[in-house]
């Protein structure tokens, strides 16, 4: 069975499904998700369209990643359908390998009217490979 099935069968063995993309989401995913203790979680099965010229995991991808985690983190704490990423500081610690399940899980820092901040690392079982802290605001819905 080819590792990315395996990596696939893990996910699902340990409750996680994929988590529903669109545009730009859908060329890097799929993502995974699951709730765990109350708190959201998301992974990412890496494969070969996500290699660098080096052959490890494109920092972009990492960084896309983490953008997304940490937009749904504050989507599910702030219970509001449309934010957008004001700011995403991303710090690379060490390289992700072609293969790896990269994980995370968002945590809010703040939240106040307008805007939420939050931290997550990126992580290959316990190593971090990055981690990325966001500020979001939450964008009036039209009537």
């Amino acid at each position: 069975m080819p590792a990315d099935k395996l990596a696939a069968n893990k996910l699902k063995a340990d409750g996680w499904k994929i988590a529903e993309t669109t545009g730009f989401l859908s060329l890097i995913g799929p993502l995974w998700e699951r709730l765990k203790d109350g708190s959201l979680e998301l992974a990412l099965i890496t494969e070969d369209k996500h290699h660098n010229r080096r052959g490890l995991v494109q920092g972009g991808v990492i960084m896309t990643f983490a953008d997304r985690a940490c937009g749904m983190a504050a989507r599910f704490v702030s219970g509001k359908p449309t934010l957008a990423t004001v700011q995403l500081d991303t710090h690379f610690v060490e390289a992700g390998k072609i293969g790896e399940i990269l994980t995370t899980s968002p945590r809010v820092v703040r939240s106040t009217r307008s805007l939420i901040f939050i931290t997550t690392e990126v992580t290959v079982e316990k190593r971090c490979i990055a981690m990325a802290n966001g500020v979001f605001k939450i964008l009036k819905t039209e009537s």
